[in-house]
């Protein structure tokens, strides 16, 4: 399942580089009210369209998605954030990390740093996550991940907003699943030191904060 919110210019690639990695596979964009030809995107390449017309937020439109994929019955879910462009051919390696027993939530660690600010949000989402689970993560929000079927079942609904991804690592280790990183040559979107940058990532801290206090 791949996120996204106006992703029209890499996710062409993020797709094309997830048919090859997982011939056969069920893939689904889970559109969160795209204003450019994201849809069109989506469709042109395959993938099952999960589109909300209004802004739901990156948990809500991926609960929406993950819920519909497992409509079928119990599934493993591999979840991609949509501007990994074609580094996104490296997800198969956290399937692999479930196959040999090494956890049941697998999340990837992103080899090389991409942009960023301070590091002010990713502190708070890391510490967030050791208060509540004792959890020490390297890419605590990282949206690259793959959860066995009971784990994707115990962490549904996600978390609202970017508290998506600190909310399912807390819920699926509260659960008594294991949570193992894993290190990928990924690369995405970045978004640096600039007022639309520092928008986000507070837009960001807002939710992580939201999604600490919900789970007290």
């Amino acid at each position: 399942m791949v996120t996204a919110r106006d992703e029209a210019d890499r996710l062409g690639d993020t797709l094309k580089a997830l048919r090859s990695a997982f011939p056969g596979a069920r893939i689904a964009v889970a559109d969160d009210a795209s204003s450019d030809r994201t849809p069109e995107v989506a469709r042109a390449a395959g993938a099952e369209l999960v589109r909300s017309e209004r802004h739901l937020g990156k948990g809500g439109i991926a609960t929406l998605a993950a819920r519909r994929l497992l409509e079928a019955g119990p599934a493993t879910l591999v979840l991609a954030d949509g501007d990994l462009g074609s580094s996104a051919s490296e997800l198969p390696r956290l399937l692999e990390a479930l196959e040999r027993g090494d956890g049941d939530l697998a999340v990837a660690a992103f080899a090389r740093r991409v942009g960023g600010g301070f590091g002010v949000a990713l502190g708070f989402a890391g510490w967030a996550i050791r208060r509540r689970t004792g959890l020490a993560l390297e890419a605590p929000i990282s949206g690259q991940r793959a959860l066995r079927p009971e784990a994707a079942a115990a962490v549904l609904p996600f978390a609202p907003g970017f508290g998506m991804e600190i909310g399912m690592t807390i819920d699926a280790h509260r659960a008594g699943f294991r949570v193992v990183e894993v290190e990928l040559d990924l690369s995405h979107r970045a978004t640096g030191r600039t007022a639309a940058g520092f928008l986000h990532r507070a837009r960001q801290l807002r939710d992580f904060l939201r999604v600490y206090i919900s789970r007290r």
